[in-house]
């Protein structure tokens, strides 16, 4: 698709309201006049297939054109992952129950499918354990992911099968305990690391990690108030400060305490072999985010993403340079 019809594609379902609402954040940002943002914008759109969410989370505006030339936008995105990941092996990523059974050597806990051939002695068996996980079979961001605790099967099996259909939960996991440092970060979530594998034309490996970050809630995601920093792929240490999809930044976490720039993860160097392996698995999947959790016995994948999203790699917090992500990807590939 050329950039000029995604990028009419894009118009045709743009949601005004929403831009209208983020030119108001950017002109008390910028100190620029809504007028010119929104023809920076327009520029940005033509020119390298920049959404105004884009534009927001890189900083656009104050960026040069060599700067923005090195922001991966949604447009670039899109189109990474068209060309590197054959659609009709998306299957194994965007269902939690196959995910979980074709890379089950990396996922120890046990989990229980929910659909009408669910039994209530299997859902028992899932309710010896102390704390569980629902999610749906299919979705991303977080949505629809619930937690559930000894007193939301008070009523027994048969009852809480039926409450996990009520809330449309397709898969039922053992929740994951973090590593006690991990846990000294954020215990409220379990932290992940979102670890993007590329088997490039160029070269194979690694081409970006970030650690996503919990701010209070269950869940990690940016998407839910979490935020992200950018892991050095070589040591394991974050090199960031901590930023969220809102544009706050934050050099220790606000409710812990912690300093997030300098923090080491554990079984980093056991993090990326698992990933890579597992890349290799499915070889027409080239382009992969994995969400890896890290144990006390290790890392264990929680998902793999056949659609990376490119948000998180491009937070202007995270490149203080302006020069963005895409030149890491040039490595890899062509783009």
């Amino acid at each position: 698709m050329s950039r000029l019809s995604y990028f009419f594609k894009r118009l045709v379902k743009m949601d005004w309201k929403a831009m209208w609402k983020t030119t108001a954040q950017l002109k008390e940002r910028s100190g620029k006049s809504r007028l010119w943002l929104l023809c920076d914008m327009l520029k940005c759109a033509v020119k390298y297939n920049a959404g105004y969410v884009d534009y927001k989370i890189a900083q656009m505006y104050n960026l040069n054109d060599a700067q923005r030339r090195s922001v991966i936008t949604r447009g670039i995105s899109n189109s990474i992952v068209r060309r590197m990941n054959d659609k009709a092996y998306w299957h194994f990523f965007d269902d939690k129950t196959q995910f979980n059974e074709l890379f089950k050597e990396w996922i120890p806990r046990k989990w229980l499918l929910i659909n009408d051939a669910t039994t209530v002695e299997a859902v028992a068996d899932m309710m010896t354990l102390p704390c569980l996980i629902g999610k749906p079979l299919e979705g991303s961001s977080g949505v629809g992911i619930l937690k559930f605790m000894p007193e939301d099967w008070a009523e027994g099996p048969a009852a809480f099968l039926q409450l996990l259909k009520d809330k449309e939960i397709g898969i039922l996991e053992e929740i994951v305990v973090q590593h006690p440092e991990m846990a000294r970060m954020c215990p409220t979530s379990v932290n992940t690391c979102r670890i993007a594998t590329l088997l490039g034309d160029k070269q194979e490996g690694i081409v970006y990690g970030f650690l996503r970050i919990g701010n209070g809630k269950v869940m990690d995601n940016v998407d839910c108030g979490g935020m992200a920093a950018r892991i050095d792929l070589e040591s394991g240490t974050l090199l960031t400060v901590g930023a969220d999809k809102a544009g706050n930044t934050y050099t220790k976490h606000p409710i812990t305490g912690t300093d997030i720039i300098g923090f080491t993860i554990p079984y980093w160097e056991e993090a990326k072999a698992m990933c890579m392996e597992a890349a290799r698995k499915v070889p027409q999947m080239r382009f992969v985010a994995w969400d890896v959790a890290i144990t006390a016995d290790g890392p264990t994948f929680i998902e793999g993403n056949s659609f990376p999203s490119h948000a998180v790699p491009q937070f202007a917090a995270h490149y203080p340079d302006g020069i963005g992500i895409l030149p890491e990807f040039r490595k890899f590939i062509d783009c």
